[in-house]
């Protein structure tokens, strides 16, 4: 089934202790949509100006993305600028320029309002609200937020909790949502605000997926050669959405699965700077590192 992705696009300008890229493809729109692509079809929803690069736009068809509802305005696109130190969990924004979507307003076509599955990318909780007003009542609602969400729009985020099935948000910003050092107690309070289900990610430390009566633990994949963890997390539940509306169903055995495929996508995603890796991923490439997850999380009683 089709799923609707709607966030940021951006230009990112990238740089690590060994390495610098500018006028990269970001944005959280784009690496969720591209990791959703190798499930699902995808109906893009996003700005960008008029200076966004006509390659990027090819990427995104390249990968069968629906751009019916991307809006091209006057004016230049958003961009970002950030510098990781040599622990790769650490970064810093070194400038942000909101440019044309400052003023985003997404309308969606006509034929975007019937999709089935919805993946709210990381945008205000009043745009990740306005979109879902504009759906046909959709299957499964994922959304993501973050940090400065939390701290300047923490009621509105409280109401799109109500709104949604999922909500998946990173350790440090659970913690600072509910005020519990304990993830285990931070995913229960935050079920209890409406969600069916929570995702809390804990980058190299794998994932947490909370429902009621029903919790799943993760790890992540041991990567040698990390060059770029922009974007990771949008992978992760670009893929964990994209599964799921490939499959057409919610079930707790399937919803391991999803975190399991989230956790592929993204540890493809970190080995390049911006989506390079996955434009070189390959449906095999996915399942022999899906094979490696199983093998490497099981065991049994002896």
């Amino acid at each position: 089934m089709s799923l609707l992705i709607t966030g940021s696009i951006a230009l990112d300008s990238v740089k690590t202790p060994v390495e610098e890229h500018r006028e990269l493809l970001g944005g959280s729109a784009s690496y969720a949509a591209v990791a959703a692509s190798f499930f699902t079809p995808v109906n893009l929803v996003g700005i960008v100006g008029s200076d966004f690069p006509k390659p990027y736009l090819d990427l995104y068809r390249k990968h069968g993305i629906n751009l019916d509802g991307l809006q091209t305005a006057a004016g230049k696109t958003f961009r970002w600028h950030g510098e990781y130190e040599w622990d790769l969990n650490k970064r810093r924004t070194l400038s942000v320029a909101l440019n044309v979507f400052e003023t985003f307003h997404p309308t969606l076509p006509d034929g975007y309002r019937r999709t089935p599955y919805v993946f709210l990318a990381n945008i205000s909780p009043q745009l990740q609200m306005h979109v879902l007003a504009q759906m046909n009542a959709p299957r499964f609602i994922v959304a993501d937020t973050m940090d400065l969400w939390i701290e300047t729009q923490r009621e509105p985020l409280r109401e799109l909790m109500g709104k949604v099935h999922c909500i998946v948000l990173n350790d440090s910003e659970a913690r600072e949502l509910t005020k519990e050092t304990s993830l285990v107690k931070a995913g229960r309070k935050i079920l209890k605000w409406g969600p069916k289900y929570v995702v809390v990610k804990k980058g190299e430390h794998g994932c947490l997926l909370f429902a009621e009566n029903f919790f799943f633990s993760a790890p992540a994949y041991p990567l040698e050669d990390i060059h770029d963890p922009t974007g990771a997390g949008d992978c992760f539940a670009g893929a964990f959405t994209g599964y799921l509306a490939r499959e057409g169903m919610i079930d707790h055995d399937r919803l391991r699965k999803a975190v399991i495929y989230g956790s592929v996508l993204a540890s493809f995603n970190v080995e390049a700077f911006s989506l390079g890796r996955l434009q070189t991923l390959t449906p095999q490439d996915i399942d022999e590192r899906y094979q490696i997850f199983k093998l490497m999380s099981h065991f049994e009683f002896g």
